[in-house]
């Protein structure tokens, strides 16, 4: 079934962040069967090129290359369907590129088999907090949300936003997807990230697809650390849904 035909339901996605493929593929390995989802960003990505994602669907993973979009209409046009040839089922452009440059990359992959992959349009970036924008006097929420509804607008899947932000983009824009990175168990260090949560209020507020990277990546056992936010996932998804926490599988 293509991915664009996928209703959508929280999924965990690991980023697997690393300056190795030989480290990243070994991970990978580890987390196999435990999240569906892997991100390649831009450094995994120029040191090891497309040959890892065909490994990591190999390894039964959906492939999300996040390299951030942003340039011509038809350069990012060109670039969809390069991404897609490559492996890639989910990829990242900014939706400052503007209505044509996005609507260049929906065309694209609509003349792909299978509608081609997702493309999601990132909004603003969880690193920036209120006032770290230049040349932009809105709140990040605000600035978040009026990209969303033009996200909507030239026929993306779904937006990259803070889990902050999902609330009032699913309310504006209803059926487009939220993906939210800057996920953190109760406790953890935000790191580099500013607007973080943890995924039962990730869920909550009702995110789609959950980013995680170092919490797992640098955990004593990645494994151990993706089944354990797998299942936070899970259990906040179903306490969603009105499902008491008694009938709340184990698996």
């Amino acid at each position: 079934m293509p991915l664009t035909r996928i209703p959508p339901r929280p999924d965990l996605v690991v980023a697997l962040d690393l300056p190795d493929k030989d480290r990243a593929l070994s991970l990978a390995r580890r987390l196999r069967g435990v999240a569906p989802w892997c991100k390649v960003g831009m450094e995994l990505f120029t040191l090891a090129g497309p040959a890892l994602l065909e490994s990591l669907r190999g390894l039964g993973f959906n492939v999300f290359l996040d390299l951030k979009f942003y340039d011509i209409p038809h350069t990012v046009a060109q670039a969809v369907k390069a991404a897609a040839a490559g492996g890639a089922d989910l990829l990242t452009l900014h939706c400052q590129g503007g209505e044509r440059m996005c609507r260049a990359a929906r065309e694209a992959a609509a003349g792909l088999p299978g509608g081609g992959p997702l493309l999601f349009g990132v909004t603003v970036l969880t690193s920036f907090a209120q006032g770290e924008m230049p040349g932009i006097v809105a709140a990040p929420q605000d600035f978040a949300l009026s990209l969303a509804r033009g996200a909507a607008a030239w026929g993306l899947d779904g937006v990259v936003c803070s889990g902050h932000e999902v609330p009032e983009i699913k309310k504006a824009c209803p059926g487009l997807r939220c993906l939210c990175p800057g996920i953190r168990p109760e406790g953890a260090a935000a790191d580099d990230q500013r607007r973080v949560m943890t995924p039962a209020m990730a869920v909550a507020a009702g995110a789609d697809y959950l980013v995680a990277g170092r919490p797992i990546i640098a955990a004593p056992d990645p494994a151990e650390a993706a089944r354990a936010m797998a299942a936070a996932i899970r259990h906040a998804a179903l306490r969603a849904q009105g499902v008491p926490p008694a009938a709340h599988s184990p698996a």
